[in-house]
């Protein structure tokens, strides 16, 4: 889940809190060209204010203008389409042919918005159940394949907390590293208990601790939603970290260093009570092979080669060295 899609239920939570009236609108399907896609979220409060965004502006103006004119007046949740044609497409700013459909429900105490809140803050992968004709919500767990279902009777949707990064390792190449994956919204933390590497840190939102590399991976406990990337070159740092990792449902582990000191590195880690499937899980050398060579590409290669993972399993390319 991207931190956006979280501010939109903490303000949920917040306003109905508040005893405030407020919608939770949900993109659930498009056709053709569509500035955000299915499972995008906003929330919308009587008064106009919105957090989130369903489009690229001018159906959340819509959705505000007849909120301000008339109030949240919706007492079941409804379904609203967008851009069916050319003229509404354009009004809306919706490129050629796009439409499209929205889910608004209207909150109440039934609606579990602070329960799924409190569930994901507890890293669990949650269902969210929509009833459509009562407007009703169950929570169950959900499986990392399940994605957002619409029918007649009730809208599915798949809450998960956000991706996590550790890097092992604050030089010059994990701060690339950490830009690229806080652009791409994980939530990264960056462990190095070596001082005169931390002091030059200064990149908001990254949490750089002092701590042992393997104490903070059992300190995280790594789920199916987070990755680690070793990048010391100091393999009493990196092996510590990789040696407990490898031991995790993380589904990115990597670690830089040359074809031959990967493989010393095996070797190190098959001693270290770690048996041959979990260290084949290990990538390394890290990154995909797109003949990078500054700190900035080979950062990009990781990151590539991450999100490859993630989208479609084992990447195919590897870094030559």
């Amino acid at each position: 889940m991207e931190s956006i899609d979280l501010k939109v239920l903490q303000a949920c939570v917040q306003w109905l809190q508040q005893g405030l009236s407020c919608e939770y609108v949900t993109v659930v399907r498009t056709w053709g060209s569509s500035p955000r896609p299915p499972g995008s979220t906003m929330a919308i409060r009587g008064d106009g204010v919105v957090v989130g965004s369903v489009s690229g502006g001018c159906i959340e103006d819509d959705l505000i203008a007849h909120a301000r004119a008339g109030g949240l007046v919706r007492r079941l949740p409804q379904r609203l389409v967008y851009g069916i044609s050319a003229d509404e497409a354009h009004r809306f700013g919706l490129p050629c042919g796009g439409t499209v459909e929205l889910l608004v429900e209207p909150l109440a105490a039934h609606s579990q918005m602070a329960a799924l809140l409190a569930r994901l803050q507890r890293r669990c992968l949650t269902r969210r159940r929509l009833d459509l004709g009562s407007g009703e919500v169950t929570l169950e767990d959900a499986r990392e394949d399940e994605q957002l279902r619409l029918d007649q009777h009730a809208l599915t949707t798949i809450h998960g907390p956000r991706l996590r990064l550790l890097i092992i390792g604050a030089g010059q190449l994990s701060q690339f590293l950490a830009q690229i994956a806080s652009a791409l919204d994980y939530q990264v933390t960056v462990c190095d208990p070596r001082e005169e590497h931390r002091l030059a840190w200064s990149l908001p939102g990254v949490s750089v601790l002092h701590a042992m590399p393997d104490d903070l991976v059992l300190e995280m406990r790594l789920d199916r939603r987070s990755a680690v990337v070793a990048l010391t070159h100091d393999p009493r740092l990196d092996d510590m970290a990789l040696m407990e990792a490898l031991k995790t449902d993380a589904f990115y582990i990597g670690a830089i260093g040359s074809r031959l000191n990967q493989s010393r590195s095996r070797e190190r880690l098959l001693q270290l009570d770690l048996d041959a499937h979990q260290v084949a899980k290990l990538h390394g050398p890290v990154g995909l092979d797109i003949g990078s060579r500054t700190p900035h590409e080979i950062a990009i290669s990781i990151m590539a080669e991450m999100i490859q993972v993630r989208n479609s399993g084992e990447g195919r390319g590897r870094r030559s060295g």
